[in-house]
């Protein structure tokens, strides 16, 4: 299958004949070792992507206030790096926005343009400063469409009252993993429903799997039609709290199944 292109930035492919590291070379627990096929992505490596994802999308947004629509429970331990990283690009634009230029700087501008600059510049400044502290909302909602290692098909949305709360503003929407696809083609109908501004999705996984016709605007990693878990990506709740992604299995699969 032929890799997928993310809207607004590239992705990191894995392909599909990458064995993934061997689980000796990590720090995994050792009853869950055996559980384990291999170390698809270390952890370091996503920390890294997530920064960069953080940019790319700061960017996107011009540093203009939005809302950050977490979907639970996978995709929390991405929203929460990613939150940090975009509050820390916000909190460093509004802080070099509010630093005023020095007088020679000034002086020099006014030779080489014929005029100043300076009242412009300082209602932009204030302008900018002053939106800082709501420039970033945070909203939940929580969608579930898998029992073992197989989608049921539907899709179980609870926090439809977020959706509603949502009117008339810019949403970025981030998710875990698109895997087949049916859950982001629900949200999106929904964000259309409630009558969002605009919306934007951002996926730190997306499976190359062939049912999948879903393609976010921002994406981390390309993955194998694997089933991965790790770094909050779970098998019926567990290995959440894994590190790095890891292939889970066909004898995690039996010991861990509903």
């Amino acid at each position: 299958m032929s890799s997928i292109v993310a809207s607004n930035c590239p992705m990191i492919v894995i392909p599909d004949d990458f064995p993934g590291y061997p689980i000796e070379l990590f720090c995994v627990s050792n009853s869950i070792k055996e559980d384990l096929e291999s170390v698809l992505i270390p952890g370091g490596m996503i920390h890294d992507r997530i920064e960069m994802l953080a940019c790319n999308i700061a960017a996107d947004h011009k540093y203009e206030p939005f809302t950050v629509l977490c979907v639970l429970k996978g995709g929390y331990q991405f929203f929460g790096e990613l939150l940090d990283k975009l509050r820390q690009l916000y909190r460093f634009t509004s802080f070099a926005e509010t630093i005023k230029p020095s007088p020679f700087s000034s002086a020099n501008d006014s030779l080489s343009n014929g005029s100043s600059s300076s009242s412009s510049s300082s209602s932009t400044v204030h302008q900018h400063a002053g939106n800082f502290a709501q420039r970033i909302d945070i909203e939940f909602i929580r969608l579930k469409s898998y029992v073992n290692d197989n989608t049921t098909g539907a899709v179980t949305t609870i926090g439809l009252e977020t959706l509603r709360s949502l009117k008339g503003k810019r949403v970025l929407v981030v998710e875990d993993i698109i895997d087949t696809g049916l859950s982001m083609h629900h949200l999106v109908q929904l964000l259309k429903e409630s009558e969002v501004a605009e919306f934007r999705i951002a996926s730190l996984f997306v499976k190359r799997n062939p049912v999948n016709t879903f393609i976010p605007d921002y994406a981390g990693f390309e993955l194998p039609n694997k089933f991965v878990v790790g770094f909050n990506l779970d098998y019926n709740e567990y290995f959440r709290d894994l590190n790095h992604v890891c292939v889970i299995s066909e004898k995690g699969k039996l010991k861990y199944a509903s």
